[in-house]
């Protein structure tokens, strides 16, 4: 397989899925840039090695074709600072323009497409209008984690076009490299903690873990749809009556295949679901009539901390309250401390999902694990173990 570092790119157009779907204020100014540069060292590479480069992107979700809202003009600006280049411009991600600017690129040079999501073909993965966008290039890069798991167009389709000449940028490298690195080859005591709100959206997640890992930490709302499981009173907590039974069964398959199921033992409760409730702390299956658990507690806390140290390798994914609020956000913030701690010390950390990603952004310990996954779906989907088209399309599965 071809990777970003054995490849010149000298006198080569790449073309590059970059993932540049960055907010933007109502004067179109990009208010969270990380995306754009955590692409930046894979544009350099092929720049500095005297090739040029074609980057397409999509930017929202446009409904109705081209929408001023949604053009990728905005990042012009910002792009320019970041390469110390001149950026050029194809009003349109196909057609004669974008050809003809394709065509007159020189080494050195960045011309970025206009919003590919303009089109419908983009998201139906029409082979046709992959044809059209890899004419424009020799050599093509997926640098786009955070919609490997779409078989679209530009994200899948058209490494067809490109045999032998298709490769991942170095976040595509970082990310499969790392999420490999814990689902494949997990060095012991392997610990997964999940949180978040519902255990619904975990549940394959959970399965898919219950045949990897050693620990399997529980915290955050979907908490008390298993405390409710085993028979506990959870007042007004979160409770996904549905999925009651499915937690029963989770419980059973970890003592079958002898996992060390971790749910907190106490929490932080609230007479309502606001910062300024009044709080109490009782055994978790013992939350009060009409109050609802926000948070885990202290007996929580330091028995989550105590396996959590003791990993060699750790997946983090979901909160262990609704950190948002600042009055609730200790359980997750003392997990953060722990996985740092146990990263400290050697141990493997992997950090994903838009939540935890944030609360590591919130409380400024991202320098403080070993990963943080760029891919919020795709992440997901990858360790339910699941196929991301987007990689198979370039390692072939």
């Amino acid at each position: 397989m071809l990777t970003m570092n054995s490849f010149n790119f000298a006198g080569k157009k790449a073309i590059i899925r970059v993932d540049f779907n960055v907010p933007l204020n109502s004067s179109f100014e990009i208010t969270d840039d990380s995306r754009i540069r955590a692409a930046i060292p894979t544009i350099k590479k092929i720049l500095k090695d005297g090739g040029s480069v074609i980057l397409m992107s999509h930017l929202g979700r446009p409904k109705e074709g081209p929408t001023e809202k949604y053009s990728l003009k905005h990042l012009i600006p910002d792009l320019k600072t970041k390469l110390g280049v001149d950026i050029k411009f194809a009003p349109d991600c196909i057609g004669e323009e974008a050809h003809t600017m394709a065509a007159a690129l020189k080494p050195g040079e960045v011309l970025l497409l206009e919003n590919l999501r303009f089109y419908k073909d983009e998201e139906k993965g029409n082979p046709e209008f992959a044809k059209k966008l890899a004419e424009l290039a020799d050599v093509y890069v997926n640098d786009a984690f955070g919609t490997a798991h779409r078989a679209h167009a530009s994200t899948t389709i058209i490494a067809e076009f490109f045999p032998g000449k298709s490769m991942f940028g170095y976040i595509m490298e970082n990310e499969v490299s790392s999420i490999d690195k814990v689902m494949l080859d997990p060095k012991k005591p392997f610990t997964a903690i999940l949180g978040g709100a519902k255990v619904s959206t975990k549940i394959t997640i959970i399965e898919n873990l219950l045949g990897k890992v050693d620990n399997l930490i529980i915290g955050g709302g979907m908490t008390y749809t298993f405390i409710k499981a085993m028979g506990g009173h959870v007042g007004n907590s979160l409770v996904e009556e549905e999925f009651v039974e499915m937690a029963k069964t989770v419980l059973a398959k970890a003592r079958e295949k002898g996992v060390n199921l971790y749910l907190p033992v106490d929490g932080i409760n609230a007479d309502k679901f606001d910062n300024d409730a009044q709080t109490s702390v009782s055994p978790i299956d013992q939350v009060p009539e009409g109050w609802m658990g926000l948070d885990i507690a202290g007996e929580s806390i330091k028995k989550f901390s105590e396996v959590i140290e003791n990993s060699k390798t750790i997946l983090w994914n979901g909160p262990m309250g609704v950190f948002e609020m600042p009055n609730f956000q200790k359980g997750t913030v003392e997990i953060a401390k722990a996985i740092a701690r146990a990263t400290a010390k050697g141990a493997f950390s992997l950090v994903g999902g838009g939540d935890s990603v944030a609360a590591l952004n919130q409380f400024g310990m991202t320098d403080k694990v070993s990963y943080v996954s760029t891919g919020g779906g795709a992440l997901l989907e990858y360790i339910e173990g699941q196929v991301l088209p987007g990689i198979k399309a370039i390692r072939g599965y």
